[in-house]
């Protein structure tokens, strides 16, 4: 329900001027970028970031499908069997965790939108649908009166007015 038809669009902005609008992404504007951290001897001479391979990539991927958080033990062993430091281990599934939820709620963020613009088209045809019905509503009243105003009234009428 992400792609609305301009009928819907039509309606909605109609119904609720200015309050539902689609979000687009601001023109021209870079993402920014950060600063590169200085490799000074603070940090360790010689001891820069490391890419890891894609083995270890896979195998870091496997367990942590197996399970998000990781214990000491576990990091160990896995530190050990991937020939890294525990700590990039850590930081690793630190990084993914964040990634995960962020999915995860990129993901929440997706149905509730979807479950939203459906509740706000359906609340739009239901106040159109209210008017064409109160207009059928008056129309009819007015040709009620039309009518009894035409017609002579009848026995029946009669008989109920003069018996209260």
């Amino acid at each position: 329900m992400n792609d609305l038809s301009e009928d819907d669009m039509e309606l909605i902005s109609q119904l609720y001027p200015g309050v539902f609008t689609r979000l687009a992404p601001p023109q021209g504007e870079k993402p920014r970028r950060r600063r590169k951290k200085s490799r000074g001897p603070e940090r360790g001479e010689g001891r820069g970031k490391r890419k890891l391979s894609s083995e270890q990539v896979e195998l870091l991927e496997r367990n942590f499908g197996d399970e998000h958080k990781l214990e000491a033990d576990r990091k160990d062993r896995l530190a050990a069997e991937l020939g890294l430091d525990p700590q990039q281990v850590a930081v690793w599934f630190q990084n993914r965790r964040a990634r995960w939820k962020s999915k995860k709620l990129e993901e929440e963020y997706a149905k509730l939108k979807s479950v939203h613009e459906t509740a706000v088209l359906e609340k739009c045809r239901l106040e159109s649908e209210v008017l064409k019905l109160k207009e059928q509503l008056s129309e009819a009243e007015m040709e009620m009166k039309r009518l009894s105003s035409n017609s002579p009234p009848s026995s029946a009428t009669i008989d109920a007015a003069d018996n209260p």
